[in-house]
């Protein structure tokens, strides 16, 4: 089945809430190579004025996943997950993501595009706080290629 053009507009539902962890953000960390003492310690976290550990920049990647699987369970859509290549991805803050935070990602798909057979969908999963405050909007785009 083809890339669903009609997609293009969509706004899901929002993710339930994600509470950020010490422990996820020293792990994430790890895994980038990110090596800031605010990214690992809570003294030294609060010593540069932030309440806990802060998330590395590409940490809202763990939320907007969560907004990803829903579109690509969306029925209509028509993505088939085994043809998908992450194209491009970006983030927008408005403040950096520490531990305790508690995050709900809500995505749009902003753009459906055909280029040499291949489909291009871009999603913005807009990330906010329990007080519904902006955080970041993380912007993806997945390539669908085509049929061989």
């Amino acid at each position: 089945m083809p890339i669903n053009p009609d997609i293009q507009g969509r706004t899901l539902e929002p993710t339930a809430p994600y509470l950020v962890g010490r422990e996820k953000i020293r792990e994430f960390s790890r895994a980038v190579f990110a090596t800031n003492p605010v990214n690992l310690d809570p003294a030294a976290a609060q010593a540069a004025g932030y309440a806990d550990v802060v998330a590395p920049p590409t940490f809202p990647i763990v939320i907007q996943q969560l907004t990803l699987d829903q579109l690509l369970a969306e029925p209509d859509a028509g993505i088939d997950f085994s043809r998908v290549v992450h194209g491009d991805q970006r983030f927008s803050y408005t403040r950096p993501i520490v531990a305790g935070d508690e995050l709900t990602g809500r995505l749009t798909v902003t753009s459906v595009k055909s280029l040499g057979g291949n489909a291009m969908i871009t999603a913005d999963t807009v990330v906010t706080d329990a007080a519904g405050g902006h955080v970041v909007t993380a912007i993806s785009t997945l390539v669908v290629r085509a049929e061989d």
